[in-house]
């Protein structure tokens, strides 16, 4: 398909409790890279096969969670009509200069019905993944050390309003859904599946009271074996887990759901399947959404349903 408008997540931004002990984690245990700090004490990383200087930032406060989520889009010509459409629609929005985030453009910030503030930009500095682009080697001595992602891949959000939520996502960002659960009146959606590519969902959300808050962050592995190697290393490292090893009904991915040391979700995630734009969106109704959920267990985890950050 050509990608001509929104083209994939660009990079979130949480909240840690510990700094240090975060820095500590992410670099060590899942084996991002680090690629910079700025004077208002963010950190910043890379997967190791990500091109951009960064994906993912951390920075310091008194409670976890999200402060923001960032899309990429073709150029800035786009990043000008989505505006507009944004504001057409009855979104307000609010630019922020370029270099208010370590080698990034200036960036489109608006808030969503959901209570999450999320971003469109276009120019990030490339930084390469240590393989050149003659003659690359398949994978690189970054790509061995802790969990090692190969890139971020989606965010799963939590809060009220998704309706609304999905037709921004829907009728002005370019997005479609792929998947959903209906609540149990089976008719209201309660949860909800969303991309800008082929890939199985870029970002999803789920209706819930609180506004703004976080349920995951999705890291792409290359294989079942990686996602496996995940595990043990999360286990060597004495790391909480939420769920998993397992595969979900809904995308069929097959993932390991576990904590950073601030409470903050994250995933290691693969598989899935390829959707376009013209396949028909998946309804899984309430009762069957265990099977969804843990497809082997069929088992509902309450911690999944409740725990956000």
């Amino acid at each position: 398909m050509a990608m001509t408008g929104v083209l994939r997540p660009g990079h979130v931004a949480i909240r840690v409790l510990d700094l240090d002990e975060a820095v500590k984690f992410y670099s060590d245990v899942m084996g991002l890279v680090e690629t910079g700090r700025d004077d208002m004490g963010r950190v910043y990383f890379k997967c190791w096969d990500e091109q951009d200087h960064n994906s993912y930032i951390i920075r310091e406060a008194d409670q976890a969670g999200v402060d923001f989520v960032g899309f990429k889009v073709l150029d800035n010509e786009t990043l000008n009509k989505l505006e507009k459409d944004l504001n057409e629609f009855g979104i307000e929005t609010r630019r922020i200069e370029a270099g208010e985030m370590l080698e990034t453009g200036e960036r489109v910030r608006f808030t969503l019905p959901s209570g999450h503030e999320f971003e469109l930009y276009a120019d990030k500095t490339k930084v390469g993944n240590g393989m050149g682009l003659t003659n690359p080697a398949p994978w690189y001595t970054q790509s061995e050390h802790g969990i090692a992602p190969v890139r971020l891949d989606h965010m799963l959000l939590y809060g009220p309003n998704i309706a609304e939520v999905k037709k921004i996502f829907c009728d002005v960002l370019g997005f479609f859904l792929v998947e959903r659960v209906l609540g149990e009146d089976n008719e209201t959606e309660a949860a909800l599946w969303l991309s800008c590519s082929h890939k199985v969902h870029d970002i999803a959300f789920v209706e819930y009271p609180e506004p703004g808050k976080l349920h995951h962050t999705s890291f792409l592995m290359e294989s079942w074996e990686r996602v496996l190697r995940a595990g043990d290393i999360m286990s060597m490292n004495e790391v909480a887990v939420d769920i998993g090893p397992t595969r979900h009904g809904i995308t069929r991915g097959c993932t390991i759901y576990a904590w950073d040391p601030s409470g903050n979700r994250f995933e290691t995630f693969m598989g899935g399947y390829h959707p376009y734009p013209d396949y028909e969106t998946i309804t899984w109704t309430w009762d069957n959404f265990a099977q969804g959920l843990d497809y082997p267990q069929r088992k509902l985890h309450e911690s999944f349903l409740t725990v956000v950050s």
